[in-house]
C-alpha cells in the first residue's frame, strides 16, 4: 500500500470549517527524539515521540499528519502552534521551528517559542512523581520548613558542558524559573547551585529535593553531583523529550501573547564553533594546524 503524500494530507488541512480554534499542535526536535503533540484545554489528544538519530527533517511532516489526522484535526481547528526552540542541537532545533513558522503561515495562526529545557523539567519532574521516586525527605516525613523541589533539566552539549537552567516545582502545574537557560560547564554549574542552597538554607525555603531531569547518564552521576552531596537531596531521573509538555506549556502561552513568525529564531545559548571560527578568521586570530 503506497504511503500517504503529507504534502496532500497538510493541503487538505487548510479547508476551513465552522469549529471553534481550541486546538494547539506541539512540535519539538531540539533532541534526538522528536515530539509532536496535538492538545486542548490542557488534555492530551495524541502524541507521538520518535526516537532516533537526527532524521528529524525526513520524519517530521508525515508525523504532524499522523498526529493530526489521528485526532480528527483540521487546520481551522488550531488556536496555535508550540515550538520547542532549544537549546538543544543546532541543526535539529532549526527543523522544527522552521516547521512551525511556515505552517503557521500557512494556516493563519499563532505560533508560540517554549523553552525546550522548560518543557523537559516540568516532564522530568512529572514522570519521576508517577514512577513513584521517594526522596528521603518524605520517608522521614521532614518537609516542614522547605520550599519548592528545584528541577534542573540536562541537555548534554559536550566538554563537560550541559544545556540546562533552574526551575522551582509548582505541584502538577508548569514550574517556575529561577535561572535562565544558557550552556554551562557542569563542574561549575554544580558549584553554583550549592552556593545557592547555602542561601537558600539561610533565607528558609531550602528545597526539600533537587531533582536532575533529562540527560543524566554522564552528568547525574554521583561523581558530578559530589559537591551537593552534604547539602540535601538530589535525584537524578534520566528522561526523555515529550511532545506533550511543549504543547502544555504552548497553551498557556498562547492565551496571552504570541511570537512574530518572521522574528522567531531558535534559541542557541551560544554562537556555534563553525560561527566562532570564521569570526576568528576576520581578525586573524584562527591558527592554522
Amino acid at each position: 500500500m503506497p504511503a500517504a503524500d503529507p504534502e496532500v494530507g497538510l493541503r487538505k488541512m487548510t479547508n476551513q470549517n465552522t469549529e471553534p480554534r481550541k486546538r494547539l499542535l506541539a512540535l519539538d526536535t531540539s533532541t534526538a527524539v522528536l515530539g509532536v503533540a496535538v492538545t486542548e484545554n490542557g488534555e492530551l489528544l495524541h502524541e507521538i515521540n520518535a526516537s532516533g538519530e537526527r532524521n528529524h527533517s525526513v520524519h517530521l511532516l508525515p508525523i504532524i499528519e499522523q498526529a493530526l489526522q489521528a485526532t480528527g484535526t483540521t487546520a481551522a481547528m488550531l488556536g496555535g502552534i508550540s515550538v520547542g526552540v532549544g537549546p538543544g542541537s543546532y541543526t535539529g532545533t532549526r527543523i522544527a521551528v522552521t516547521a512551525a513558522k511556515t505552517l503557521a503561515w500557512a494556516w493563519d495562526v499563532p505560533v508560540v517559542g517554549i523553552s525546550s529545557l522548560h518543557a523537559v523539567a516540568w516532564g522530568g519532574y512529572q514522570t519521576a512523581l508517577k514512577n513513584n521516586v521517594t526522596k528521603e525527605s518524605e520517608k522521614t516525613n521532614d518537609n516542614m520548613g522547605y520550599g519548592p523541589d528545584w528541577i534542573i533539566p540536562l541537555m548534554d552539549a559536550r566538554r563537560g558542558q550541559v544545556y540546562t537552567g533552574l526551575f522551582a516545582a509548582e505541584g502538577n502545574n508548569a514550574p517556575s524559573r529561577l535561572e535562565p537557560d544558557a550552556i554551562r560547564l557542569m563542574a561549575d554549574w554544580v558549584e553554583y547551585l550549592a552556593e545557592r542552597l547555602g542561601q537558600a538554607s539561610v533565607e528558609g525555603n531550602k528545597p526539600a529535593a533537587l531533582w536532575f531531569v533529562g540527560e543524566t547518564a554522564v552528568h547525574g552521576s554521583e561523581e558530578s553531583l559530589r559537591p551537593l552531596k552534604d547539602l540535601g537531596i538530589s535525584i537524578a531521573v534520566p528522561y526523555e523529550m515529550e511532545g506533550r509538555w511543549t504543547g502544555f506549556l504552548g497553551e498557556a502561552r498562547v492565551q496571552v501573547e504570541k511570537d512574530d513568525i518572521h522574528s522567531l529564531t531558535p534559541n542557541y545559548t551560544q554562537i556555534t564553533e563553525a560561527e566562532a571560527n570564521l569570526r576568528l578568521s576576520r581578525k586573524g586570530g584562527l591558527k592554522k594546524s
